[in-house]
């Protein structure tokens, strides 16, 4: 089995860039991260630029950990159930399911090695950046050199190997496993985040307005609210397609194939609602907090400081793998639907109709994506706003929101537009053939 997902990978590298990507990208920012680890562990480090540096470290690489998971685990799910037909012929041919799946964890580790070891160089340039950015703002001393060890290099290439391995272990699971085992996981750990979620940010109420960790209870409650709607991202999106008065042969064939494909989009709408909720809950909490100790007089302590570096880190980091993995997905998917398109095409729809079906299914998906997040992202805000300053609503404006959604906006929208348009390139009759 390993000599046979070496042979797929020589044989067709290009399925696996996405995930080549993804384990690049997660690598360089878990070793980034964890060499502030290695610099503060070095003898002379003072206390306070110690404390700066290992907290950097521990929060940003723990949601570093958990993202080189959802966004490896997203690409290879995209690519099982893109090769279902390739897999069931081994397994017709005689492999097992064990043997299938060793492959497939095969291809994933060996392509998330080659990532881990190209984002070697890139990490250690970006640890000295990082620690250029905490000196600049005075979060620690000058006298301080960067250092890349073992901490760093162990941590970023384990972590990326067993997030390959387990995100692909995971998705070839789910292509073999029964669909209603699974539905009933799913939705059981989707009530179980809400209602966790909700918890959380009920406790906001129970804090003071100066209490050091009034902002964690209502930016978690929000992160775990995001991830039960993530979870139930099939659910929502039939419910909503049920209500969408469309009509039109577009926006007719939009709902028709998003309900038919409700389940591979799932993957796009998860990524879609964490970012909205994430980015929006964080980024308004952070100028509250900061409006609120301006009009207080008192300068920002190191604390402080460091909370609103991580803060704005952690947005980053998430709007760059998110955008990855959305790019990733939605490529790999409008890629896939060739055939389909040169059928519509045959049949006689136009590559304008075709384009403009594409673009109302990117449309709802990020409308869809982007409301559920924002509910959210508000659960979180508002309690956090009304125990910070006495007021329901931040008094930043819609703003902040309006450049998240943008973002998504234009991630989702041009990559399922430019993709559709190279694929149509592709006269219908050669596109039909091919993919037979």
């Amino acid at each position: 089995m390993f000599l046979l997902a070496m042979r797929s990978i020589r044989q067709r590298p290009g399925r696996f860039l996405a995930t080549l990507l993804s384990a690049f990208l997660g690598a360089a920012i878990i070793m980034t991260f964890n060499s502030m680890h290695d610099t503060a562990a070095q003898s002379g480090v003072d206390p306070v630029s110690s404390e700066t540096l290992t907290t950097a470290a521990s929060v940003v690489g723990g949601y570093g950990t958990l993202l080189v998971f959802f966004a490896v685990a997203s690409t290879l799910t995209v690519n099982v159930r893109q090769r279902a037909a390739e897999l069931e012929l081994l397994r017709c041919s005689g492999a097992t399911p064990a043997q299938i799946k060793r492959m497939v964890v095969g291809e994933a580790v060996a392509v998330a090695l080659v990532g881990a070891a190209l984002a070697i160089g890139p990490a250690m340039l970006g640890g000295q950046a990082l620690l250029g950015v905490f000196q600049d703002s005075g979060q620690v001393a000058r006298s301080v050199d960067h250092s890349f060890g073992p901490v760093a290099l162990v941590s970023g290439v384990g972590i990326t190997l067993l997030a390959a391995a387990g995100a692909a272990f995971l998705a070839v699971r789910r292509a073999t496993r029964r669909r209603e085992r699974r539905g009933r996981g799913r939705t059981f750990l989707a009530y179980a985040a809400l209602v966790a979620g909700a918890a959380a940010v009920c406790t906001t109420f129970a804090l003071s307005a100066t209490d050091a960790a009034l902002m964690a209870a209502p930016a978690y409650g929000a992160i775990l609210l995001s991830v039960g709607f993530a979870l139930l991202s099939p659910r929502l999106l039939k419910g909503v397609l049920d209500r969408l008065p469309l009509t039109g042969a577009s926006g007719w064939l939009a709902v028709r194939n998003l309900r038919r494909r409700a389940d591979h989009l799932s993957g796009i709408l998860m990524s879609l609602i964490l970012f909205t909720a994430v980015a929006t809950a964080t980024l308004y909490m952070q100028a509250v907090e900061s409006d609120a100790v301006e009009a207080s007089g008192l300068a920002k302590s190191v604390d402080a400081k460091n909370l609103e570096t991580l803060n704005l880190t952690v947005v980053g980091i998430i709007a760059v793998f998110v955008c990855v993995m959305l790019v990733n997905s939605l490529y790999a998917a409008t890629t896939y639907r060739g055939r389909e398109f040169g059928q519509q095409r045959l049949a006689g729809a136009t590559p304008g109709q075709v384009l403009g079906t594409v673009g109302t299914e990117g449309l709802i998906l990020t409308v869809t994506g982007l409301c559920f997040g924002t509910v959210a992202a508000l659960a979180g805000i508002i309690p956090f706003t009304v125990v910070r300053t006495a007021s329901v609503l931040p008094d930043q404006g819609l703003g902040i929101w309006l450049a998240v959604v943008a973002v998504a906006a234009a991630v989702t929208l041009g990559t399922s537009l430019a993709t559709a348009r190279r694929v149509l390139r592709t006269p219908a009759v050669g596109a039909v053939a091919v993919a037979a």
